[in-house]
């Protein structure tokens, strides 16, 4: 069923669980999370980012996930994720998308707030809900220069942005980066309670790549509601593509193996983060 952003987190901070959003850009990555969570009977977003959009556009990717979001016989959000551009949030809200995430973490926290007071009232009047970020996750690239530049958010400032932006969920930078690392990043878990503890709203997770299966578990336990999972399942899908491949295989030989990596890898992380059995 094809529900929104607010509706799937609703409870997770009481009951001390966290959604994964699983970015997703071909049919056998939708097909193997979705899977995934109905045989786990977990809630799931799933959608694009605007960094993946040269693979398919807004549209697109609309018009192979929504049909099957509605089918699923659990609560699905199709969200689309790190849109730095106003205009592509715009239009993933008239496209149906029913999450959006607008990036403005790069500007002032006068102007982020501004213009994510503006997209988050039209996300609501179409009935879908809007996150935001504050502080600063690096992308991709090398996870340690990117880290390099993370500016933490703080507590104080996590509070006033949501009240002021409106927003439905908050990102927030504890220590982690987009992009593949090197070596294990170090959280701020403390930095994680104390927002939470002042902070109200959802709080998500971003750039959670080189963390480990605790690492992930304390950061639901400080108060992360949502985390955002691209690299794993990503990977896990070339790497069944390449070893199931030789020159007599065609792509749709293909199809189930990945399907089957990537549910195999979704659930693995739905169990982390304690989802399974919420829907």
């Amino acid at each position: 069923m094809l529900v929104n952003l607010k509706t799937i987190l609703a409870d997770t901070r009481e009951k001390h669980y966290a959604v994964g959003l699983f970015n997703c850009v071909t049919l056998e990555m939708t097909k193997g999370i979705l899977q995934a969570a109905e045989e786990l009977r977990s809630p799931v977003l799933i959608g694009p980012a605007e960094s993946l959009l040269p693979g398919a556009t807004l549209a697109e990717y609309a018009d192979m996930m929504l049909g099957m979001a509605k089918r699923a016989s659990v609560p699905v959000a199709l969200h689309f994720d790190h849109g730095f551009t106003p205009s592509l949030v715009e239009e993933a809200i008239r496209l149906g998308y029913t999450s959006v995430m607008y990036d403005g973490s790069m500007l002032s926290f006068e102007e982020n707030a501004r213009m994510t007071q503006k997209l988050a009232r039209l996300a609501h009047e179409a009935g879908a809900s809007l996150e935001a970020e504050i502080g600063h996750v690096g992308s991709n690239g090398s996870a340690e220069e990117a880290l390099s530049r993370t500016v933490y958010t703080q507590p104080e400032e996590a509070l006033r942005f949501a009240q002021e932006s409106g927003c439905d969920a908050l990102a927030v930078a504890i220590g982690t980066a987009h992009g593949v690392y090197k070596s294990r990043p170090k959280l701020d878990i403390g930095c994680l309670e104390r927002i939470a503890k002042a902070c109200p709203t959802p709080l998500v997770l971003h750039g959670g790549s080189g963390l480990s299966d605790e690492d992930f578990r304390a950061c639901v336990r400080g108060g992360i509601s949502k985390i955002n999972i691209f690299t794993h399942n990503n990977l896990a899908a070339a790497r069944a593509a390449r070893e199931h491949f030789d020159d007599s295989t065609g792509a749709f030989e293909l199809m189930p193996y990945v399907t089957e990596a990537v549910k195999r890898e979704t659930m693995r992380h739905i169990r982390i983060f304690g989802s399974e059995g919420k829907a």
